[in-house]
């Protein structure tokens, strides 16, 4: 089954032996693909560079800036191939971002829409 693991930064209840604590984000990729569980990630730019899209009214309305007000963002994300939701959970408290951040791991419901390249 497929999950995804979102990368939250902005939390400031770890402490400085947390993040020392933290492996290597190259070992934490060797354990996932070793276990043929890594399938992609992505890394998104900084959340200043966010636009928020809404359409009121019939009218578009492009503001600059992240979605919500928050101490919190999504840094990024990885898609992930695990037998259990026990499975991600374990994949997600290795990474290192688990450690000066927080780690969100959630089933994929759907990847919904055509297929890229196909007609």
């Amino acid at each position: 089954m497929k999950y995804v693991m979102m990368i939250i930064h902005g939390d400031d209840e770890h402490s400085a032996a947390d993040e020392a604590g933290a492996p290597s984000m190259d070992s934490w990729f060797e354990t996932a693909r070793e276990r043929g569980a890594y399938d992609l990630g992505v890394r998104l730019d900084e959340r200043e560079t966010a636009r928020m899209v809404r359409v009121r009214g019939g009218r578009p309305l492009v503001t600059d800036g992240p979605f919500a007000e928050t101490r919190e963002w999504i840094a990024g994300f990885a898609l992930l191939e695990a037998s259990s939701i026990e499975d991600a959970i374990d994949l997600a408290q290795r990474n290192p971002a688990a450690h000066w951040g927080r780690v969100e791991v959630r089933p994929v419901h759907s990847f919904g829409g055509p297929i890229l390249g196909e007609e």
